[in-house]
Parts: C-alpha cells; structure tokens; sequence
C-alpha cells in the first residue's frame, strides 16, 4: 500500500524523489505491485463531472517505469477519522455542500449524530448529488478513470478496488473514531438513522406485517463503548438479537448493506467488462466480542454474523456473483496478542471467512489491518495466506496479499531486512520444496542489491 497522502492536494505526486527511490527499491526486492487510493475527493473536488486525475497520470506511468502492477482503489470515503488515517482528504466539496444542505444523506446514529466519511446507502439511487445519484457519480467516475487509462488497464493496472463505506470497505460506519468517539474495544452502534433509512425500514417493517417495527432501530443497544452483556439488546440470555423483531432488524440492516454493494458492483462490472482487470470487494476485520454470542460489533458494522448464523456466506455468495474478490483485513493478527476479556478471535474470524469464500467459490485476498514489521506477524501472514483453515490438504491459497504500508519504518534496515525475506517466502508459495535457509540467503542478496534505493527512499521519506 502507498501512502495515503501519495497524490497531493495539488493534484502532483508528493515526495517525488521519495516515491520513485521506494518503487525501484520494492519492485528489486520482489514485490510485484502496489496499492494506490485514487480520493474521489481529490479527482473530482471542485465541480460534477470535472476530473483532474494530474497526480494519478505521474504516479501511475511510474509504477510502470518500474514494472510494478497497480491495484487501484476506487476511494469514495473521506480520509481521516479511521485506524491509520494520516491525512485529511474530505468528499468531494460539492457533495459536501450537498450534504450541509441534507444533512440526511449522512449516516446517522439514534443520538442524531451524523458521520461524513461516506454518503449513506439510504440515498443510493436518488438524485440527490446536483441531480445525479450517488451510485450514478461513483459509476461515472470510474468510467472517466477507465477513458483516462484504459492504456494501462489489464497491464499494470491489474485491480480496481471499489470503495463500499468508510475505509472503503463493506459496511457501516459504526465505530468512527474521530473524536475520541469510539475506542476499541467498543461495540459501536448502528448507523440507520438518517431519514432514507429510516424510510427503506418503515416499508421493510409493513411488508413483513409488523409496521410497529418500522419507526426506530433497537433503541436499548448500549452506547459506541458499550459491551455486550452491559445492553438489552447484546447480552447473551435474552438479548434482543436472538429475538424475533431482532432477527427482523438485523436481516434488513444486513440485507441492505449487500443490495448496496450489488449496485456499485453492478456498475463496476459493467464499466470495466473485457479490460482484463480484476474487481475486487473489501470486507472488514471486527474480531472484537468474536467470542461472544452475539458478535456485538460485526452487527453493528452490517453483518449480520452471530453464535447462531454466518455473516459471511451471504456476502462471499454475492461477490461470487460478480466474478469479484473478496478482500479482507486483520490476516496478522493472532488470538493470543489481542486483550482476552474482550472476546478477540481474529484467527477464528479470518478461518470462518475462508470457509465461507470457498464454499461460495470466490478467491479471497487478504491484507493486514496494523503496521507490523516483525517476523512473527509475517509467519501469521504465511500461514493465514495458504488457507488451510481446516486442517485438511487443499490447492487453495490467498490469491494475493496487500502489506500495509509503505512508509519510513518499512526502510528501516531491520525492518527491511525482515520485509525482503518475508516478500520472497510470500512468492515461493506453500508447496515450495526449497530448504528456509536457501530462501533466507537469496533474501540477504536482495537486501544488498537494494541497500542504495532503500537509503535514498528513507532518506527522501523522512519529514
């Protein structure tokens, strides 16, 4: 992954010398490609319809001057207010406007507070953006991308990442961190409160005969730092999610985020049909109250995924739909690093997906959802990436992972030394035969080929 700030808001490649010493040094080391957010908010800031993709030209015909394939990320959220946010590129200034007028096209919580990093789904297909809906500006803007570098598509642009919510990924925004709003290991809360929402609910209530289901979300589900068991709703024995009106709700909450997704990718399909690129999907990590029954905190955020039912079929079953990739987060992480009383099982989380994309047939892709530069994230990495998640022999294995991020620390000689080992044995794939200490020598080769580019990028890099 590139920095976040790789296009500046001058629309030219920040750090110049930083990022073109970087790429020489990761395409010797191995690496095969890199990932590029592509801000709606940057690309078409000032008016509908008018795009400068000026940065993205330069940083693009880089990547292949240096032989790098790109995964492209169609980013229609805001950067700022999330794990890692290290830059502030808002929406775009006249959806901002927009949104200052109706401030119901914002996702909103029971409180009334609204979120702005992404426009709310409720909206989807109304022409609320200056006569345009919000899906017909995301499906324009990805056709004015395809126009602009259809001489790169299938080539070195290999992948279009297509935002869905904030962080780009599939679901709600229900634990913003902005603000000191939500603090891990918080729950979160549902985000259905705009008037659209609530609209699509009231019908989705009378259609199933209950119409006193329609007027609110549940309204006893704790706080964003809540715990489950402290909350009606959450708690194990008799929570309102294993209730009839809570399976209700949780169903339309759920469904909804995945008609939404059936939408852009629709139009994603459509857009980039016969140009050899691939679409992909990307699905967040929440391993948080894992444990607990009701996986309080994956409800929240939209999927609908509980002691009782999979949350991930039915969106891998989608995905599988649109012949797309299902990218997902947290592939380092392991159950014991994570705090014990707040029910973390990220390696339960990253196997219950596995099994879900292979029985929906749909290659799965995997990224990290922290920093890490130390060996034993990258030996988790290994293992998580050969999916042999259920102890049997399979010839599935990740189809590609992303490594966040390219930044400083990464240039750091130990950390290097660590990145490039850990590159090749990602390249060897599992069913290499070749001894560990072999990989390591050829690993310390490519340390010393790239020591001068590696010097020059932390150098550049460097504030």
């Amino acid at each position: 992954m590139m920095p976040l700030d790789s296009v500046t808001n001058g629309n030219t490649v920040n750090r110049k010398k930083a990022m073109n010493a970087s790429l020489h040094a990761l395409k010797s080391a191995g690496v095969e490609g890199i990932m590029i957010d592509v801000w709606w908010g940057l690309v078409e800031r000032e008016a509908p319809g008018a795009y400068n993709w000026g940065g993205y030209t330069e940083l693009l015909d880089m990547a292949k001057k240096h032989g790098l394939k790109v995964q492209a990320v169609m980013s229609f959220h805001q950067c700022g207010g999330n794990v890692g946010d290290s830059c502030t590129i808002p929406l775009p200034k006249w959806v901002r406007e927009e949104m200052e007028k109706d401030s119901d096209l914002a996702y909103t919580d029971q409180w009334g507070r609204r979120n702005y990093e992404y426009v709310s789904l409720g909206c989807d297909s109304l022409p609320v953006l200056k006569g345009r809906s919000p899906v017909q500006c995301y499906a324009d803007f990805m056709r004015a991308f395809k126009d602009n570098f259809k001489h790169l598509l299938g080539d070195t642009i290999v992948e279009i990442q297509v935002g869905m919510g904030p962080a780009g990924e599939l679901r709600y925004p229900s634990y913003p961190e902005e603000n000191g709003i939500w603090k891990f290991p918080g729950i979160g809360a549902f985000q259905c409160y705009d008037k659209y929402m609530l609209s699509s609910l009231k019908a989705a209530a009378e259609a199933a005969g209950k119409p006193e289901w329609g007027s609110t979300g549940p309204t006893d589900a704790g706080h964003y730092n809540s715990w489950p068991e402290d909350t009606p709703f959450f708690k194990k024995d008799g929570g309102g999610w294993n209730s009839q009106y809570g399976e209700f709700f949780l169903s339309w909450y759920s469904q909804i985020l995945i008609e939404h997704s059936e939408r852009i990718l629709s139009s994603a399909s459509s857009v980039f049909e016969a140009t050899g690129v691939k679409i992909s999907v990307k699905v967040a990590g929440i391993h948080w109250h894992y444990g607990s029954q009701s996986h309080a905190a994956e409800l929240t955020a939209g999927y609908y995924n509980t002691r009782f039912r999979d949350g991930y079929l039915p969106v891998a079953q989608m995905v599988a739909r649109y012949g797309a990739v299902f990218n997902f987060t947290c592939i380092e992480m392991r159950d014991h690093e994570q705090p014990q009383d707040a029910l973390c099982a990220p390696e339960n989380l990253v196997r219950q997906v596995g099994l879900a994309t292979k029985e929906a047939q749909v290659p799965l892709a995997g990224e990290n959802a922290l920093p890490r530069y130390d060996e034993s994230a990258h030996e988790q990495i290994l293992k998580a990436s050969s999916l042999n998640i259920d102890g049997s022999s399979n010839d599935r294995e990740m189809c590609a992972f992303t490594y966040l991020r390219m930044n400083p620390s990464l240039f750091q000689p130990d950390n290097w030394r660590r990145f490039v080992a850990f590159v090749k044995k990602m390249n060897e794939g599992k069913d290499s035969r070749r001894c560990l200490e072999q990989v390591e020598r050829e690993a310390e080769h490519f340390v010393n080929v790239t020591e001068p580019f590696v010097q020059e990028a932390a150098l550049a890099l460097l504030p």
